[in-house]
């Protein structure tokens, strides 16, 4: 039910990349600027991005003090320092190729906020950190700037804000656009709403199979040579082996609040809420420790218990004593893993697999695009 020329020049590729979020775009990318004359599809199942491309905070960052011990102590200096430079790398990459004013990156700095019930941070400690990882930044990463509770106006709950000069933030929107704009620049097909149901490797090519979404047309199957998934928290839907376990991001965003103090991005919690202002607004989002198994889910929306603590501490914590009035929430889909590093390999000798970013989609999706190019070239 398909014409010669739909079968000869909509349905074979060079390289066919499953997924349209900031990984799948960047490898896409990554093969067109080395190999300008590829042929490169990118299939995505939604209209938009599926995952958390599109509908992440925008934290263009390394992490918090808190998070980054507890990574130094669970994988040993080695591997610490390996993850953190391929954030530094993937942040860098991403300001490179789209440049710092389309996705509006600002490096306002970051801070985490330290609460009268826990335990306090000592200078000491503070140092151990910074020598651990002097080998990647010129200067001492984190440092004590609890002058600052007030200037933000948090709650005096809040006893200590551990800084971190590095961290910075984007425009997520303007970042997935202009990314969508250079991939369509470079050459790159994208088709929406093309959701892969199978697929099949064969001696000389990969078939993937589409649902079709005309009525009395067959499924559609696309030939490529190459294959990559990088279906992030989804890969377990065509490679359930794989140690991948989806975890829902809850968000809320404010209406514009006059005079709004804090600047930056924030996390509490050993970074499992987060904060930052975008123009007069701030997003807040987080709060999957309070139900890691309900939150361990690839479906979309939210849930009372996470809204109202996100609520609560909006108004009693970060804006105390102001009226606030709550615009848009949302969800999206993250992926985590026994191991915090990425998962980035060959699955067979065409098809790569990317995914399993632990949160870090951002600073990480550039550089993992890199790699699984390099995977389908046979760099």
């Amino acid at each position: 039910m398909y014409s010669i020329w739909e079968k000869q020049s909509f349905l074979r590729y060079d390289y066919i990349i499953v997924g349209s979020g900031i990984t799948g775009l960047s490898a896409a990318c990554s093969i067109k600027e080395k190999n300008p004359n590829a042929q490169v599809l990118v299939l995505e199942r939604g209209i938009l991005p599926t995952g958390a491309s599109t509908k992440n905070a925008g934290f263009a960052c390394i992490g918090s003090f808190t998070e980054k011990q507890y990574d130094l102590k669970l994988m040993g200096a080695d591997l610490f320092l390996q993850l953190i430079e391929n954030r530094i790398k993937g942040l860098e990459l991403l300001k490179k190729r789209l440049g710092i004013d389309a996705i509006d990156f600002q490096q306002n700095g970051g801070y985490e906020l330290i609460f009268q019930q826990q335990p306090e941070v000592y200078q000491d400690e503070i140092d151990q950190l910074n020598e651990a990882l002097k080998p990647l930044f010129p200067k001492p990463l984190f440092s004590l700037q609890n002058q600052k509770i007030k200037a933000f106006g948090f709650d005096e709950s809040v006893k200590q804000l551990v800084a971190n000069d590095f961290e910075g933030q984007i425009d997520t929107g303007k970042m997935m656009c202009t990314l969508l704009a250079l991939a369509t620049q470079l050459g790159v097909h994208i088709r929406t709403g093309a959701e892969v149901i199978a697929f099949d490797e064969g001696k000389e090519y990969v078939k993937l199979t589409c649902n079709s979404t005309v009525q009395g047309m067959p499924n559609l199957e696309f030939i490529s040579s190459k294959v990559a998934f990088c279906t992030n928290a989804f890969l377990n839907q065509f490679f359930p082996n794989e140690d991948v376990k989806a975890g829902r991001g809850q968000v809320i965003c404010t209406k514009p609040i006059q005079n709004l103090k804090p600047v930056g991005v924030f996390s509490m919690d050993e970074g499992f809420y987060y904060f930052r202002n975008y123009q007069n607004r701030i997003i807040f989002g987080g709060g999957r420790n309070l139900d890691f198994e309900g939150e361990s889910t690839t479906q979309f929306g939210t849930s009372s218990i996470i809204q109202n603590q996100l609520l609560r501490y909006l108004q009693e914590v970060i804006l105390p004593n102001q009226t606030i009035d709550v615009e848009y929430v949302w969800s999206g889909i993250m992926a985590f893993g026994e191991k915090k590093q990425p998962i980035v390999k060959k699955y067979s000798d065409r098809i790569v697999i990317g995914g399993r970013l632990n949160g870090m989609g951002v600073a990480l999706g550039s550089q993992v695009g890199e790699q699984i190019a390099d995977l389908m070239n046979g760099v």
